[in-house]
């Protein structure tokens, strides 16, 4: 038989102890990523504009898809050309240079006049990324539809659609033979 004890400690309250760091931690990181998830899906503006001055004067042209402007370093929104090492395949299955084909078909293009570049989207690789254009004439698009770039549809949203097809369907540029997205060779070549 066991004996009933006469004293016995009350129960405590329970205590309320502050979130831990971690919990902290795992709220920060998910406030990160939902604001990241937010800036990555944005669909920049009708008018290509968004938080950033216009940058405007005479260009370097770097390669086909980038220039500098001073010391502005941009990238032209919504395309991505071959990289300036970059062979393609032309139609008779030769090996061509299209990454220097791309940077010397934006040259021609700006045809040493002023580029006008309004940012478009959040800096890349510390380049502005932006909608820039010789008078009227909207480089990307000119580019796209001349076969020296393609388009990237995750950021232009089919902005730039209608001028790769045009350049796919005559057999423009890099669509006269064979070649590996820009993307893919640089993911493959490390650069």
């Amino acid at each position: 038989m066991q004996r009933a004890r006469r004293w016995q400690r009350p129960p405590q309250p329970a205590i309320k102890r502050p979130p831990s760091a971690s919990s902290w931690i795992v709220l920060a990181v998910v406030a990160l990523a939902a604001w990241g998830y937010s800036e990555w899906t944005k669909t920049p503006p009708a008018n290509g504009r968004i938080d950033g001055e216009a940058i405007a004067g005479a260009v370097r042209v770097v390669d086909g898809d980038s220039l500098e402007i001073g010391t502005a370093r941009i990238r032209l929104f919504g395309i991505d050309a071959p990289e300036l090492r970059q062979l393609c395949r032309d139609a008779n299955g030769g090996d061509t240079t299209c990454g220097l084909a791309a940077r010397d078909a934006l040259t021609r293009l700006i045809g040493g006049r002023d580029v006008s570049c309004a940012p478009a989207e959040a800096p890349s690789y510390d380049r502005t990324v932006a909608i820039c254009k010789v008078g009227d004439t909207d480089l990307s698009e000119a580019m796209a539809r001349g076969g020296y770039a393609i388009e990237l549809k995750v950021h232009s949203k089919g902005r730039y659609a209608a001028a790769e097809r045009s350049a796919r369907d005559a057999r423009r540029g890099v669509w006269a033979g064979t070649f590996e997205r820009p993307g893919e060779w640089r993911a493959r070549t490390g650069r």
